[in-house]
């Protein structure tokens, strides 16, 4: 009876995560097609790029299975469910979880250091040496041997820095040898991902502080403020025309009547005007086919709902954000400091998503939703932070994000970008719900005195939440707790990326405040478009 329990609480927790695994592998597929460039469409950065993406979305996707798994160990009232009493059950079922954040975290390591890195420099190599393959192929490898040098160190660092007290001195150099490979074979290799992928996090945190923060306040903002009058756009554009047309043909007029060459400052700005012609034709072009289009009569008809939406969206920024400061808050006034990583073990302040969590985690599967829905929201806002801002390398824009119009490499660097996004999400939503994270909605037992003078000495049992006061073999702590928090001080550096996060966040909302409306056909059509960044056509 217990086995057969076992077996279809699992297949349940199991088969809602393969059906969540086809969304992802459809959204994927649909969000790359949509950005992907008609002209320049290849098949393999295409299949790298989904299959990047699809890689990072399971792996946010097992979070939700990992909470599910240690919760339903037990009954609401803090007694183990007969299949889970026994503690190598527990154990075999921990381990399942454990290898399969090895196996999506190995593919991650993969993806970032050898697969896109590889795809990447083949099609930059493609345009220098005109369809030499091989060519293409050995240059493309050189590149890729770096990332891989560099993957290997990260290994053998997180691998052979021991985490326990070394023998002592008068141990030969054998036994501290020995001791390294016993500390590595006892941990699984568990060390040695998690600092590689702790590595990886600390600049997916980055990633988040810039385009997540933004995109967080710039999508909810959008939604609400909506775009611009495609019919007003288009008067005023054919405004633009004329006024620079006039003012080119007054420039021409001047060198006809003089007899005389321009002067070189009145060449700059002839060739400034026609090059802004150019633009405002294109424009025109590109308003014509949006007033049109049947898509923008459809969102015409649909402004209320993207009002709600957006101011939904907001209101759930604000919850993330007031979530993550009293997280932070909490880290600050009860934890042990910088020494410890600030962790602490449950929440001393009231923590609204993580109340909220809790609440919902004996309806099944209403937190597994919410906790996937927290999930795909910090993606969404994060590719909506990138569609806005383009990809950049400090001041320099390597690339634009465009529907349909989006190069092979932008496609990789877009997907690289939200593969360590996503591994910081991990941690991020460790932030905002600390003991959900943890423990789920595990509870124990503790023996308390009867109250009343009759009772003696007798005892009751009162369930409490689990927390870092239950005994060891009464709550089982999540696998990605454990990835999260090998290394303290990469715990310190997250915990100061999550300010940062809050000061990104306010910042991006007063920018998004002050700016204006959309135009109709943002992103389009811009004056400082190149053959890097835009593959101009208009059917």
């Amino acid at each position: 009876m217990a086995a057969q329990s076992l077996l279809s609480e699992s297949a349940l927790g199991w088969s809602i995560f393969t059906f969540i695994l086809l969304i992802i592998l459809a959204f994927c597929w649909v969000y790359i097609r949509k950005f992907q460039s008609r002209q320049e469409s290849e098949v393999v950065s295409t299949i790298t790029a989904i299959c990047a993406l699809s890689i990072a979305l399971i792996t946010s996707a097992l979070l939700p299975v990992d909470i599910f798994l240690v919760s339903f160990m037990k009954y609401p009232n803090g007694t183990y469910k007969e299949w889970a009493a026994n503690n190598q059950t527990r154990g075999q079922i921990e381990d399942t979880v454990l290898y399969g954040y090895y196996t999506l975290y190995s593919f991650i390591l993969f993806c970032v250091f050898l697969w896109i890195p590889f795809v990447y420099f083949y099609y930059e190599e493609r345009d220098d040496d005109n369809g030499n393959k091989c060519s293409q192929v050995k240059n493309a490898l050189k590149y890729t041997v770096g990332f891989a040098i560099v993957c290997v160190v990260l290994l053998l660092i997180g691998a052979f820095v021991p985490l326990e007290a070394p023998p002592g001195q008068n141990s030969t150099q054998w036994d501290k040898v020995q001791y390294l490979f016993e500390e590595l074979g006892s941990s699984h290799g568990l060390p040695a991902l998690s600092f590689s992928i702790s590595t990886l996090t600390l600049i997916g945190m980055l990633a988040v502080i810039t385009y997540t923060a933004y995109g967080m306040s710039v999508l909810p903002l959008n939604l609400i403020k909506g775009t611009r009058s495609v019919v007003y756009e288009r008067l005023e554009n054919t405004e633009d025309i004329d006024d620079v047309e006039h003012q080119i043909e007054k420039l021409k007029s001047k060198q006809c009547t003089d007899g005389r060459p321009l002067s070189s400052r009145d060449r700059h700005n002839l060739q400034e005007l026609e090059g802004k012609l150019q633009v405002l034709r294109r424009r025109g072009r590109h308003l014509e086919i949006a007033e049109r289009n049947c898509c923008t009569r459809v969102g015409s008809a649909l402004r209320p709902l993207k009002i709600l939406l957006g101011v939904f969206f907001i209101l759930v920024a604000l919850l993330f954000n007031v979530a993550l400061f009293i997280s932070n808050l909490d880290k600050a006034l009860h934890s042990a400091g910088i020494s410890s990583g600030f962790i602490i073990f449950g929440t001393n302040l009231t923590n609204p998503l993580n109340e909220l969590l809790l609440a919902l985690q004996p309806v099944f599967p209403l937190d597994y939703i919410l906790i996937t829905i927290i999930t795909m929201y910090f993606v969404v806002t994060s590719m909506a932070g990138i569609r806005n801002m383009g990809i950049w390398f400090f001041w320099i824009r390597l690339y634009k994000i465009r529907p349909k119009k989006t190069r092979p490499q932008a496609l990789l660097f877009l997907c690289m970008i939200l593969l360590l996004i996503v591994l910081h999400t991990s941690y991020m939503i460790y932030s905002l719900a600390p003991q959900y994270v943890m423990y789920g909605s595990q509870k124990y037992l503790v023996q308390t005195p009867s109250a009343g003078p009759a009772s003696g000495n007798a005892t009751s049992d009162t369930t409490r939440i689990c927390d870092a006061y239950a005994p060891e073999d009464q709550c089982t702590v999540t696998r990605s707790y454990l990835f999260l928090h090998k290394f303290w001080f990469f715990s310190t550096i997250y915990y100061f990326g999550n300010w940062a996060f809050i000061g990104a966040f306010l910042i991006g909302l007063v920018v998004s405040c002050c700016r204006g409306k959309k135009s109709v056909i943002e992103g389009e059509v811009e004056a400082d478009d190149s053959d890097l960044s835009d593959d101009e056509y208009v059917h």
